[in-house]
């Protein structure tokens, strides 16, 4: 009986006519998912058995037993993870709520999920601010593919997916103004690579050791400003 409530409440949320609560992006958040996807998750197992009365804090318990990451596989079946995700927009948590899940390290299932939220409800600077940090962690994930079988990423390249695709778990994303644009507009800082100091190492070493051609007796190499001869 607990089960057929909760599935009329969501279905109550996504009802258009006369809705009347909070918005994402001027519209109702349920809707940020799509039409098939959302039956898919209602009408689940996981979402009516295990989704049922969820707070912010007993959802924070079910993120962080999660094993995997995915949108829908097989006969276009919800993961645990895309139905968790469905219930933070029904939620819809304080963003200090949603950030704590970002940015606590114990889980990386849960930092996943936040991810995944903060890319569908935030607005776009705040996207870049929140999300880029997580492109230095390269913790493994475990991904369900759509066909069902498994595969493993990794959470830089999942975040790099939610700030560069349009379509990522089975989610269509809405789109991202280019950085540079919000850079200029000052509302974003240039963004320092974290790979930038190892480029300037290689680039540095490559200035030091030059290949030049010797006068017909081999090769010269120039290394830290010292002639030296290979012969051949």
């Amino acid at each position: 009986m607990a089960g057929k409530a909760h599935h009329t409440d969501a279905t109550r949320m996504l009802d258009t006519r006369g809705y009347a609560g909070p918005t994402i992006h001027n519209t109702n958040p349920l809707h940020l998912l799509e039409t098939p996807v959302r039956d898919r998750i209602t009408e689940s197992y996981y979402w009516k058995e295990q989704c049922f009365a969820l707070n912010a804090a007993t959802l924070c318990d079910k993120a962080s037993a999660l094993t995997y990451i995915g949108g829908t596989y097989g006969q276009q079946k919800p993961t645990p993870f895309l139905c968790l995700l469905f219930k933070l927009l029904q939620l819809l948590p304080e963003k200090e709520i949603v950030l704590l899940y970002l940015r606590q390290r114990e889980f990386k299932y849960l930092t996943a999920l936040a991810a995944f939220y903060v890319r569908l409800t935030f607005d776009a600077t705040e996207v870049f601010k929140v999300l880029e940090p997580l492109l230095g962690d390269w913790r493994k994930l475990r991904r369900r593919t759509r066909e069902g079988g498994w595969r493993v990423d990794y959470m830089d390249q999942f975040v790099d997916d939610l700030l560069v695709k349009d379509r990522v778990c089975a989610t269509s994303l809405r789109k991202l103004p280019n950085r540079m644009i919000l850079e200029d507009l000052g509302q974003l800082e240039v963004r320092v690579s974290p790979l930038g100091e190892e480029i300037e190492d290689i680039d540095r070493d490559e200035n030091e050791v030059e290949e030049v051609d010797g006068n017909g007796n081999g090769n010269g190499i120039i290394v830290n400003g010292e002639s030296s001869e290979l012969s051949n």
